[in-house]
């Protein structure tokens, strides 16, 4: 039985990889997208995410069934619970990429290109991008350092929106009022991204919770780290 269980959880855990894999494609793909205001690849990241739905729901069952059959408990229990909140996590993620799609299609009907410089708006995106790769990757190797690296680096992407928002509106939006309907959509991007961060954090604060059993939600501050210095 305890055999049958361990082979369910590396089931559980490669349509989870799985469904990661498509999630970070998804935000590299929209990103993409966005940069050339490309209507098609748009498209194809938005029909895609039906994928990410289909998975969400398989992952879903699969583990409710675990739970109620062996009905395990310790580490194999923190596992279950912590891959149930990384399912959802990463449909959300998802769903944020689709949200930036529509921003891209908005675009593109109105016929023009990005209003630039906008400096901070592609940190922002390797920032998402390198957050949720990196914990998706704690949780696969049960890396609590990295874990804890990937909460620390949400403080830059704060940043960055902040910074973007304050470009968007400053240096467009106030200086000529018909850039509006271009920076706008902009602005919903930044905050998209920057919400795409914080669902990678908190993946990252429940792979702490797998590995030591510790919730660190709402009280960051046990970390007592600094940021790191380092570029992505």
């Amino acid at each position: 039985m305890e055999r049958h269980l361990d082979d369910e959880l590396q089931k559980l855990k490669g349509n989870l990889l799985k469904m990661a894999s498509l999630t970070e494609r998804a935000i590299h793909d929209s990103f993409e997208a966005l940069k050339s205001v490309n209507k098609e690849l748009a498209e194809e990241v938005i029909e895609r995410d039906e994928q990410v739905d289909d998975l969400e729901i398989d992952n879903e069952e699969h583990a409710i069934e675990l739970l109620a059959l062996f009905q395990p408990m310790a580490k194999d229990l923190r596992f279950i619970v912590t891959a149930m909140h990384i399912n959802s996590e990463l449909e959300l993620i998802a769903d944020l990429t689709v949200n930036i799609c529509q921003r891209v299609l908005e675009l593109s009907e109105k016929g023009g290109a990005l209003l630039t410089p906008i400096n901070d708006l592609p940190p922002l995106a390797d920032n998402a991008k390198w957050m949720v790769k990196n914990a998706i990757d704690a949780f696969v190797s049960h890396d609590e350092p990295l874990a804890e690296k990937v909460i620390l680096f949400d403080e830059k992407s704060n940043k960055f929106r902040n910074s973007v928002m304050e470009c968007l509106v400053q240096d467009f939006m106030v200086k000529d009022g018909k850039t509006a309907p271009r920076a706008v959509p902009l602005i919903l991007v930044a905050r998209d991204l920057e919400r795409i961060c914080d669902r990678a954090t908190y993946i990252a604060e429940e792979v702490i919770y797998m590995i030591q059993a510790r919730m660190i939600r709402h009280h960051r501050e046990i970390l007592n780290q600094d940021p790191p210095a380092e570029s992505l």
